[in-house]
């Protein structure tokens, strides 16, 4: 059992790159985070030339 268990572990780390997975999950996030940023700031600028344009 525990050569089973040596094994699994051993493959484990050859073939499932946790950081790697990491690593990709912190980029899509920034990229996400960069985009709802730039919509954000579209919006604010958008509501603000709205109401300057009432007065």
């Amino acid at each position: 059992m525990k050569k089973l268990s040596l094994i699994t572990f051993l493959f484990a780390i050859t073939f499932l790159s946790s950081c790697e997975l990491v690593g990709d999950i912190f980029q899509a996030g920034a990229y996400t985070a960069v985009i709802v940023i730039v919509i954000v700031v579209a919006l604010v600028i958008w509501l603000i030339s709205k109401f300057r344009g009432r007065s």
